[in-house]
């Protein structure tokens, strides 16, 4: 029998080896988080660290770029970059032995070093991606060594081929399956999840108003007045979500405060609840974007709650903090204001907050972009002063109270789609939120403004739907809409981006009439 072909070196096979070998060890860290670290694990602690360190430019550019699929972009970044640093650790540790070991060794450091970024970081967490790094090596070592087995001695009978392939398969496999099990594992949060499931909601001591007839302007194609919660925006700086159990949840006010006050669960849902109807956007929403959503809220006041703690003088934000650490600075007058329904929210839409929108509680604020307000999984109000403190993105070049701009929007005909001669109808939504709107007009090719039919809308903190028909002969058409709130300020025209306090401009569509 001929004896079996080595291997070149430049084959891929150690390649494929070091991609198995490291695969192994991130997969074995995020197993071991599961049971050791359940809230922050090494890639979690990685992509926090990275989204912290990228600077804002990109951030809005990655937003505009994925919308709310940034999170799955760049877990998906993530892994080519640890593919492509795993096949070099597998070529660098066939040329040269512990080369590529060492290079497994230098990105547990970068792990656990990232993990001191984290707020979550417990001695636990800090050891896992040592930990990971270390079963790296030894996968690496191991396949590595088969490899030059099989390249030093080829056998008649094909043992030293087969064994390394038995184990580059297996490490590979298992790497495979065990990467399935830990993204089931953490990305649903099973136990909290079930928690939620159970849960049962208490009735509104204030319910929400009912919907004005007509507020639905009945136009296929636009936007619904109330947002289903599968389709309402997420933006946020969690790569995974936080796992809150809510029977150990506490929300904690500290700072500048006559009495610090500690508050349960079921304490929370023991108070008399309001429920609103309130849009919140996101300050990263262009003109015309789609990182805005209305929904039903079940809360209590957070004036309720700052009352008990009674702020002191001199006081002027509250500091929210999230269970990952993230915080949000919101001006204390705002959560203070009688006439301004801030809510401390336990429900969505009739049902308890999904997990990725802040279950089991987050705060709702009305007027403010979500980076200074919307603190999702909130554990802490700390009362203190804009001269002491910063949220997240303040020091990230945004600006410190984020009030949200009145601003249109086209839903209906989608720019770029064709539509027939004839009665066009054009239909949108409009938001001045805790101001609302007192008018939205159309123009077209730049010709003189024409008042849409307005809907009633459901409070001044929601959004109005809009719509209005135009005779149109075959041709291109470009249309833009604007909005005026009920104190008669008109929307800025001048087109801005998101960065550092919301976008501006007026919505323009373009539209094909075809014949």
């Amino acid at each position: 029998m001929p004896q079996q072909a080595a291997p070149k070196r430049h084959s891929g096979l150690a390649a494929a080896a070091g991609v198995a070998a490291v695969g192994g060890g991130v997969v074995a860290g995020e197993l071991l988080a599961g049971f050791a670290s359940p809230s922050l694990s090494p890639m979690t602690a990685v992509g926090g660290a990275v989204i912290d360190a990228v600077p804002p430019g990109v951030k809005d550019w990655a937003i505009s770029l994925f919308g709310t699929a940034d999170k799955a972009a760049l877990l998906t970044g993530m892994a080519l970059v640890i593919a492509a640093v795993a096949a070099l650790a597998g070529v660098l540790e066939d040329r040269r032995r512990f080369t590529g070991a060492a290079l497994a060794g230098l990105f547990g450091l970068a792990g656990a070093a990232a993990v001191l970024t984290r707020a979550q970081a417990t001695p636990a967490a800090l050891s896992l991606p040592i930990v990971a790094a270390l079963i790296a090596a030894f996968l690496l070592r191991f396949l590595i060594k088969k490899l030059k087995a099989w390249r030093a001695e080829p056998a008649p009978d094909g043992q030293p081929r087969r064994s390394f392939l038995q184990a580059l398969a297996i490490t590979g496999t298992a790497s495979a399956v065990g990467g399935a099990a830990a993204g089931m594992w953490r990305g649903a949060a099973i136990a909290v999840s079930d928690a939620r499931g159970r849960l049962s909601l208490p009735p509104a001591a204030s319910p929400a108003p009912a919907i004005p007839s007509g507020a639905e302007a009945g136009v296929a194609g636009l936007q619904p007045l109330v947002t289903p919660n599968p389709d309402f925006y997420r933006i946020d700086t969690a790569l995974s979500v936080p796992s809150v159990n809510p029977d150990e949840w506490t929300l904690k006010v500290t700072g500048m405060v006559d009495r610090e006050v500690r508050l349960t669960f079921a304490e929370l849902l023991a108070k008399p609840l309001l429920e609103r109807h309130i849009t919140i956007a996101c300050v990263s929403n262009g003109v015309g974007g789609d990182l805005i959503g209305n929904a039903r809220w079940l809360g209590w006041p957070v004036r309720e709650l700052l009352a008990e703690a009674g702020p002191r003088h001199g006081a002027d934000m509250v500091l929210s903090r999230s269970a990952d650490g993230w915080t949000a600075g919101t001006p204390l007058d705002i959560l203070t204001d009688g006439e301004r329904d801030a809510l401390l929210a336990v429900g969505m839409n009739g049902e308890p907050l999904p997990l990725e929108h802040g279950f089991p509680v987050r705060l709702v604020v009305p007027g403010l972009y979500g980076y200074v307000s919307a603190t999702k999984w909130v554990t802490e109000l700390k009362v203190t002063r804009f001269a002491d403190d910063a949220g997240y993105w303040t020091p990230r070049g945004w600006s410190e109270r984020g009030p949200i701009k009145t601003s249109s929007r086209i839903d209906v005909p989608r720019s770029g789609r064709p539509v027939s001669a004839g009665a066009v109808v054009f239909a949108g939504v409009a938001w001045a939120q805790h101001t609302g709107i007192g008018k939205v007009e159309l123009r077209i090719n730049r010709g003189p403004w024409r008042e849409a039919e307005l809907a009633p809308g459901i409070s001044h903190d929601t959004w109005y739907q809009w719509k209005l028909a135009a005779d149109l002969t075959p041709g291109q058409y470009e249309v833009q809409v604007r909005a005026a709130d009920l104190r008669g300020n008109v929307q800025d025209e001048t087109q801005r981006p998101p960065a550092p306090d919301g976008a501006t401009g007026f919505h323009t569509v373009r539209v094909d009439v075809k014949s």
